[in-house]
């Protein structure tokens, strides 16, 4: 299936949503579809716990894709209201169509527009923002700028929160963190890349993190019985790449 450069296929019992023949946009697991298919947006949601539960109240996305955090946050986390902003309409319609994403505007709102726009333009503050915005040949081009990253952190609640999936493996990777730790004064880290190439920068204002070894442990089992989503695995390889301080996660 197809729409323009727009594609869907499956494979062993996989959805796949395309921008171009070799770039993968999402995944949705046809028997499990609100779980996370894809590495790296699970990982995006080892943000979960820096903050402690009930956390977040909203979030925001910019990128929509095959709808698989908005769908994961929508089902796992009824009392987060979502906004998902998206640059391309027809990505919403294939969503809806091969993806299922939910039809419930009173939780899940999708506004059709360009993402580093809406971040200038409309002043509404979120406990969580996600970033996940790619064209076809996976350039993220103004979603990665200083001038993006300083509207993200201006959008941030106090215990505001902010994800952004970064290709690892790109020519210009040293050169986004660079500008995620100057739009927040050094408050962000970088999650070690998973096997897909994808690394996650988190970044911060307001109140500061400070979570113990046994605290992320404490939630992330807590977060497993509540969604299904285990990230015990995550906190062993945040001590490895030396974020953690005498076991303590600072930001």
């Amino acid at each position: 299936m197809a729409n323009n450069s727009i594609e869907v296929s499956e494979s062993s019992g996989v959805r796949y949503l395309h921008f171009s023949v070799d770039w993968i946009q999402g995944a949705m697991r046809i028997q499990r579809p609100h779980a996370l298919e894809l590495a790296y947006t699970r990982e995006m949601m080892a943000g979960l716990l820096m903050r402690a539960a009930p956390w977040p109240k909203n979030a925001l996305l910019i990128g929509l894709g095959a709808g698989s955090l908005a769908k994961f946050i929508y089902h796992k986390l009824p009392d987060t209201r979502i906004t998902v902003v998206e640059i391309d309409p027809q990505v919403e319609v294939i969503a809806r169509l091969h993806f299922k994403l939910p039809d419930d505007p009173a939780r899940l709102r999708i506004v059709i527009g360009d993402g580093a726009q809406y971040m200038l333009e409309d002043g509404k503050k979120f406990d969580a923002i996600f970033v996940d915005g790619f064209d076809k040949n996976g350039r993220a081009g103004v979603l990665d700028t200083l001038p993006f990253y300083q509207a993200c952190r201006s959008r941030l609640t106090d215990k505001g929160l902010l994800s952004v999936n970064l290709l690892g493996l790109s020519r210009g990777f040293e050169a986004s963190k660079e500008r995620i730790a100057t739009a927040f004064d050094g408050r962000s880290l970088i999650f070690p890349s998973c096997n897909s190439g994808n690394t996650i920068a988190f970044a911060t204002d307001g109140a500061p993190i400070s979570v113990t070894l046994d605290e992320l442990t404490a939630r992330a089992k807590a977060f497993n019985t509540q969604t299904g989503l285990n990230l015990t695995s995550t906190i062993p390889r945040l001590h490895a790449c030396g974020v953690l301080v005498q076991d303590r996660l600072i930001i």
